[in-house]
This record gives C-alpha cells, sequence and structure tokens, in this order.
C-alpha cells in the first residue's frame, strides 16, 4: 500500500511541474489543428477524385 502511495504522490509532485499552455495557446493550437485537418482532407478528397477519373477513363 505504501508503494501506491508513493507513486499518486510522485505523479502529483510531477504534474506540478508541468507547463500547461495558456487558454489562448490552447485555442489557437486547436485553430491550427482544425484547419490543417481541413485543408489536408480537401486535398486527400481531390487526389481520390483525380485518380477514380483517371481510373475511369483507362478501363474504358
Amino acid at each position: 500500500m505504501q508503494k501506491i502511495r508513493q507513486f499518486f504522490e510522485d505523479v502529483l509532485r510531477e504534474m506540478g511541474k508541468v507547463n500547461w499552455p495558456t487558454q489562448k495557446e490552447l485555442r489557437d493550437s486547436t485553430a491550427v489543428v482544425l484547419i490543417f485537418s481541413l485543408l489536408l482532407s480537401v486535398f486527400i478528397f481531390a487526389v481520390d477524385e483525380v485518380f477514380t477519373l483517371a481510373l475511369e477513363a483507362i478501363l474504358r
């Protein structure tokens, strides 16, 4: 039981050392991830459409 208690005390001590992002940093980082995800999905969709059209042209 002592080892479990020591483990959680260590976890709490280490969590106190974490450099948590500010609300603005978190919001900005989230926006970057969402925009990048959207752009990547549009790019993949476009490439898929081009390959689909090319494959249909080849198979005709």
